[in-house]
C-alpha cells in the first residue's frame, strides 16, 4: 500500500503547470492525439506526474488507437477505481491511490489484451522514467 500524499489544492497549483493541475486536480481531459506519450515505445515504468508513484510497467502499453496513451494492466495497488457518471456517461475513473491525481478512465473493451481492458491515460498525468542500462 502506497503512503497517502495530501496537499491544499493552492499548493498542486503551485506545483503542476496549468494543463496539469486542469487535468491531475480538475478531473480534465488532455486533446485526443495531443499528448507526449500517445506513441511513445521506450522501455521502463510510467510513473503519476503529480507524486512520481509507480504506476505502469511500459510492457503493458499498447497501441488502441483512441489518441491517449493505453495500457492492459496497472502495477499491483496504485489506481483507485471511481463510478463516473459524469458527462451522461458510465465510466470508471483511475486516479492515483497515493496522492487521488486523475489519471483518466478504464474501459473494457479491448479483446486483443490479456486482461481486455484499456487504461485510457492522459499524458499529462504521467511521467516515464526508463529502464536503467
Amino acid at each position: 500500500m502506497q503512503k497517502k500524499i495530501v496537499k491544499s489544492e493552492e499548493q498542486w497549483m503551485e506545483e503542476l503547470d496549468p494543463l496539469e493541475f486542469h487535468v491531475l486536480r480538475l478531473k480534465g481531459t488532455e486533446r485526443p492525439f495531443s499528448g507526449e506519450y500517445v506513441n511513445h515505445k521506450g522501455k521502463g515504468t510510467y510513473c503519476c506526474r503529480a507524486c512520481g508513484a509507480e504506476l505502469f510497467n511500459s510492457a503493458t502499453k499498447f497501441n488502441s488507437g483512441c489518441g491517449w496513451p493505453s495500457f492492459f494492466e496497472s502495477l499491483p495497488n496504485t489506481i483507485t477505481y471511481t463510478e463516473d457518471l459524469s458527462h451522461g456517461m458510465r465510466r470508471i475513473e483511475v486516479t492515483c491511490s497515493a496522492c487521488d491525481g486523475h489519471l483518466g478512465h478504464i474501459f473494457d473493451d479491448a479483446p486483443q489484451t490479456p486482461s481486455g481492458q484499456r487504461y485510457c491515460i492522459n499524458s499529462v498525468s504521467i511521467r516515464f522514467k526508463p529502464e536503467p542500462e
